[in-house]
């Protein structure tokens, strides 16, 4: 409502004004409910004129958000000129703003006097030009280039996008790649179908640089990052694009709390555009200057270990729970390790990182608030929400430990190697030493042990390789605690684990913000009974890929079930009465699951005869349709939460 604010307030007087912010209940579908206003305006305006704002807090009204008593006799929250909205940007009516505040904005020089704020590219189809990096032939992602003729000679399709995401400070929300191949010819050349070109605002002066980026549009707070060389910037991730000595000054500022108390005036909403950057008051300290810069230089860095820390980052190197090497004497490596021991390790890496954000970002706050004169405003304190350096946490991170053997049981990642091993490059067996990687990328989830090297078992070994035989049950016993799982045994909570909860879990992990799930593990799935599950590798998927897993693994199971089922009539009819009653619910369970498998192989045979192959590059979306259609163009339901994941269909 710019427009409006403009007329009243150049044409009219606000003479007094109440408001009653976040009262009682209601609000919009983001949660977000402005509150009621009553105003008193003059139909003249009178220079210099300064009115009345009072502000009903929650604490004078009762439990249905009515005042006690209305206005609020003889108080009044400030009295403030109508001129001194003139010095905002916008001219938001922020009668809450001390005068000193104002004054900042009359007087200072503003952020665009040291940086320029710019929104980043539209695409015209990011369905078409935008995937999440893990989906596509990591041998076709440039990172880190320095300039476009650089990424040009690389002969790469894919470079880092910066898209905005989820609230986070100082590094990271490192999702997504875009399709820039050739100095972006063909999205700058796409045309929709009215034959229009909508792709626009490539700002090409500044892609690739080192900036400081933040988001758009947050649900939460606007949050400041350090972007690294070689991204380009989407249009919900704004940057500003700030010369070298004052790069980490600027973000320091923009992550302090001064920061965040201006863009509040500035725009009450949650969607922050560039203008309201480029217009923050910047007043640069160069006495202080050195000490901002260093501790802006820890934090980037202390958020850079912790992004890297799990799968989701490209830089990842290995999992924080495997045995540090460097920590232990040689006669540990004979023993074995626990992993309740690696775990407090790094719950107490995680909290020391965590503790010495929150110092380094208070301590910013004290120095901003000092500079910018708003002791009486401002606090420095940090609530523990609002620092986005992760702690540890059982639950979670055993799941991601699991999520990183499951990895290495396909060759994603290997326990020889650090970082991202397989990922569409060329197969090198050399990689894999200590941990194999399953042959033929299949890997079956049953709900009792009738393969050794089903997913359970090939786990167990993956945690006697990764931390020895000695502490083995010990290890699995603390795994299975952690998941909480169903079962009587360690083995039987992990199983129930993988049959239930790992896909859900992935899909979790492997999803992006606004974008939905994207796994790169996908489940064949039989159904409600559990007849038939298996993991494959989505990167090691071949035109063979639905036939091997018919015949190896869909029919093996079937005669399985076969077999049970008479072992279990053979129990009917020669035991006694508990083992006859045990073995007739486990024969209708079993023949339930066979049924359920002679259904879905018909299904899997459909599929299996068109022998679909997959592009990486076309993305999870799209190819987990495709792989599912035969080449009739009958779609049949073979993997796990089809509707949830695939692109719709046009």
């Amino acid at each position: 409502f710019e427009k409006l604010r403009t007329k009243i307030l150049s044409t009219k007087t606000i003479c007094n004004l109440i408001h009653m912010p976040y009262l009682g209940k209601g609000g919009t579908s983001l949660g977000i409910n402005f509150g009621t206003e009553m105003s008193i305006i003059r139909n003249v305006n009178i220079m210099e004129y300064r009115g009345t704002y009072d502000r009903i807090s929650y604490y004078e009204t009762n439990e249905e958000g009515i005042p006690y008593s209305f206005p609020v006799e003889n108080k009044y929250y400030r009295i403030v000129s109508q001129s001194n909205y003139d010095y905002i940007q916008g001219m938001p009516v922020a009668y809450w703003l001390p005068e000193s505040a104002f004054d900042l904005c009359a007087k200072e020089k503003v952020f665009e006097d040291f940086a320029k704020t710019r929104a980043g590219m539209i695409t015209g189809n990011n369905d078409m030009f935008v995937r999440a990096w893990f989906e596509v032939n990591s041998t076709s992602v440039g990172l880190r280039m320095r300039s476009r003729e650089e990424a040009m000679a690389s002969r790469k399709k894919w470079f880092p996008y910066n898209k905005g995401g989820d609230f986070r400070k100082w590094y990271g929300n490192n999702q997504f790649v875009v399709n820039w191949e050739n100095d972006g010819y063909v999205m700058r050349n796409y045309k929709d179908k009215t034959g229009k070109i909508p792709a626009h605002a490539f700002n090409l002066e500044y892609i690739f640089k080192e900036n400081v980026t933040w988001n758009a549009l947050t649900s939460y707070k606007y949050s400041a990052r350090y972007t690294d060389y070689g991204f380009l910037y989407d249009a919900s991730g704004s940057f500003a694009d700030v010369k070298s000595e004052y790069l980490d000054y600027t973000l320091g500022f923009l992550c302090s709390c001064v920061t965040q108390y201006f863009l509040e005036a500035f725009n009450p909403t949650l969607n922050f555009q560039k203008g309201n950057i480029a217009s923050l008051p910047f007043i640069i300290c160069e006495k202080k200057k050195p000490h901002i810069i260093a501790l802006t230089k820890e934090s980037v860095k202390l958020s850079r270990e912790d992004w890297d820390s799990f799968e989701i980052s490209w830089d990842f190197k290995k999992h924080p729970l495997l045995p540090c090497s460097n920590k232990v004497d040689e006669s540990t490596f004979t023993r074995g390790f626990r992993l309740e021991d690696c775990f407090d390790d790094w719950k107490a890496e995680c909290q020391k990182r965590f503790y010495k954000m929150k110092e380094n970002e208070e301590e910013l706050n004290r120095i901003f608030i000092d500079i910018y004169g708003l002791k009486d405003e401002l606090l420095p304190d940090v609530i523990d929400r609002d620092i986005t350096v992760r702690k540890a946490d059982l639950d979670r991170d055993i799941r991601s430990l699991i999520s990183y053997a499951i990895g290495c049981m396909f060759g994603r990642y290997s326990l020889d190697n650090p970082g991202l091993i397989y990922a569409g490059v060329q197969w090198d067996s050399s990689k894999y030493q200590s941990f194999i990687p399953d042959q033929d990328n299949c890997i079956p989830i049953t709900d009792e042990e009738y393969f050794q090297d089903d997913i359970v078992g090939r786990f167990v070994e993956f945690v006697r390789t990764a931390y020895g035989t000695d502490y083995l049950e010990e290890n699995l016993d603390f795994i299975a605690k952690a998941l909480g799982n169903k079962g009587n045994t360690s083995r039987e909570v992990i199983r129930n684990y993988f049959l239930n909860d790992f896909f859900k879990d992935h899909c979790q992990t492997y999803s992006v913000t606004g974008s939905g799930k994207r796994p790169i593990y996908w489940l064949f799935d039989s159904g409600k009974q559990n007849g038939f599950k298996a993991l494959v590798y989505m990167h090691r998927w071949n035109a063979d890929t639905v036939g091997n897993v018919r015949v190896e693994y869909l029919h093996k199971m079937q005669t399985v079930y076969e077999h049970e089922i008479e072992s279990c009539q053979d129990a009917i009819e020669h035991g006694n009465g508990h083992e006859i009653a045990a073995a007739t619910r486990r024969k209708e369970k079993l023949v339930k699951q066979l049924k359920e498998c002679r259904d879905y192989d018909a299904l899997v045979a459909h599929i299996a005869l068109s022998r679909i192959d997959i592009d990486l590059d076309d993305g999870v979306k799209v190819n987990y349709r495709k792989v599912q259609t035969g080449t009739d163009g009958k779609f049949c339901e073979i993997l796990a939460n089809s509707k949830d994941i695939m692109a719709k269909e046009k």
